[in-house]
């Protein structure tokens, strides 16, 4: 094949370079208004979001865009070319079916509501949150029939997170997930083992938390040339390969929450960091879907951050930040990271495995809310009912119930499976990275990091999307994408903490 690459391609190149950079921009205003932004600046970045998601639509969905991708369907490209019009194709052609108007609408409403969804959950109000749920359920209803008015709109919603796995491998993991989890939990109940829960008990002032979040992101490795650590109520992390952000949150009486979402958000950062600099602004340059996205931060903050290794180095550190803890052993405060606690009800606290059922109600309710089968205000007796059923706990409020996440103030239905999908896929990798890197579990204890990072960037983060997600992972570990490694590593983990 000749080298020579299709003037056509370049232009495609400079088109999506644009589209990509008006996305990128957006992505730092919604980043502002998460942490940074005054209470009163909604109406003006509402507007400001909305104009730009308009901008986007409107270059993704130019003519001249499409004309370009049908004469390189014709060209003969290489493998990367190739990959790059394929992802290009992919999103133009869900875009062209979306009016440029509901887009707008459905950016400006989601900030609105994202200020809505704040105050009602500081006021523990769910029913002020209520109409703007309705608006965006309605709004995502008319994008996905727009899409595909024949299918299933909770699939549709489902591609916009995780496009490459059909929904139908997604629920097949997500079922073997959960019929290996509940029982397990079942039995971590009826086990007579007495963990170290309370290794960590104390006060624990903010500013000391995020001096050790500080500490523990230079250990593992994170560029602070590129990056920024900031608190916010719902911990996240967005950015570029150039500019990779980070937020967590603190709670004075408990330092291991901010620590693993520190190490969480850590994750989703590298993957993006580690996407190669010279493919920025094209599908080369971008992270490979959501479902990829949290295997990253899922492996670092359980494979890595509670694990046992790590905290036979991590340890000292804690101590010397808080020496009120007294001297806890590396048992206990690896008992302490791990404990299980069914009756816990809020997601981002909950322990590893309990974690999934969080996510299975989560599902549950937004695919009925999206299919029309259950109505917005029957929601937080719904959440109560499948929490209690699940895990035996019965929110108190509102706000510790359906209310703690944001991810519906942002329209992100179809978001949540990726969470446990990625769990699964977190599980592959590490199993497959200790396979091939010689003593890992001797390195994390000795806080080298560096062989870890060198592994996932070269089997995942310098693709890009490259290879769809069960490609990716096949190349990674040999195996498609399944829930088995993470049942195996569960199993053993847990059987051993609770002498199962």
């Amino acid at each position: 094949m000749s080298d020579t690459v299709p003037a056509a391609y370049d232009d495609l190149l400079d088109r999506v370079g644009r589209v990509a950079n008006v996305s990128h921009a957006e992505e730092l205003l919604s980043w502002d208004q998460q942490v940074m932004m005054p209470e009163e600046g909604t109406p003006a970045r509402s507007r400001q979001l909305s104009a730009l998601s308009a901008v986007r639509h409107d270059l993704l969905t130019d003519d001249e865009l499409g004309r370009l991708l049908d004469e390189l369907a014709a060209s003969e490209l290489d493998g990367d070319r190739r990959a790059v019009v394929r992802e290009v194709r992919r999103e133009r052609e869900r875009a062209v079916c979306v009016p440029t108007a509901l887009v707008e609408r459905i950016s400006a409403a989601s900030s609105e509501a994202l200020t809505a969804w704040r105050e009602a959950k500081a006021e523990d109000d769910f029913d002020a949150f209520a109409p703007h749920l309705s608006e965006l359920i309605d709004l995502k209803r008319r994008y996905a029939d727009c899409v595909d008015p024949d299918r299933d709109p909770y699939e549709v919603l489902f591609e916009e997170y995780e496009p490459c796995l059909p929904l139908d491998h997604a629920e097949a993991v997500l079922t073997s997930l959960r019929e290996a989890v509940v029982p397990l939990v079942d039995d971590v109940r009826a086990s007579e083992a007495d963990l170290a829960t309370d290794a960590f008990a104390g006060a624990f002032a903010a500013e000391k938390q995020e001096e050790l979040m500080r500490e523990t992101l230079d250990i593992l490795g994170y560029p602070w040339e590129r990056g920024r650590l900031d608190s916010a109520p719902h911990p996240f992390s967005t950015g570029t390969a150039y500019d990779a952000r980070i937020t967590t949150r603190y709670d004075e009486d408990d330092p291991i929450g901010a620590l693993l979402s520190t190490v969480h958000e850590f994750g989703h950062a590298t993957y993006t960091l580690g996407l190669p600099d010279d493919a920025y602004g094209t599908p080369l340059g971008e992270a490979r879907d959501l479902s990829i996205h949290e295997s990253q931060s899922r492996l670092w903050e359980n494979h890595v951050g509670r694990s046992r290794a790590f905290w036979e180095g991590f340890l000292p550190r804690v101590v010397e930040a808080f020496p009120g803890i007294g001297d806890p052993s590396v048992r206990e405060a690896y008992e302490a990271v791990n404990a299980v606690d069914p009756a816990n009800p809020i997601r981002v606290e909950a322990d590893e495995l309990t974690y999934h059922l969080h996510i299975a109600l989560r599902f549950e309710i937004e695919r009925d809310l999206i299919r029309g089968d259950l109505d917005v205000a029957e929601v937080p007796a719904v959440w109560n009912e499948k929490m209690e059923s699940y895990l035996g706990v019965r929110p108190e409020t509102d706000a510790e119930g359906c209310l703690q996440d944001i991810h519906w103030s942002h329209g992100s239905f179809g978001y949540f499976p990726t969470y446990s999908l990625g769990s699964v896929i977190a599980a592959q990798l590490f199993d497959a990275a200790e396979r091939e890197i010689e003593g890992l579990d001797g390195r994390i204890r000795e806080g080298e990091f560096d062989p870890l990072h060198e592994w996932l960037t070269d089997r995942i983060h310098r693709h890009g999307k490259r290879f769809e997600t069960n490609e990716l992972v096949r190349r990674a570990t040999g195996e498609d994408v399944s829930a088995d490694a993470f049942v195996d590593y569960a199993t053993e983990k847990y059987g051993e903490l609770y002498g199962l």
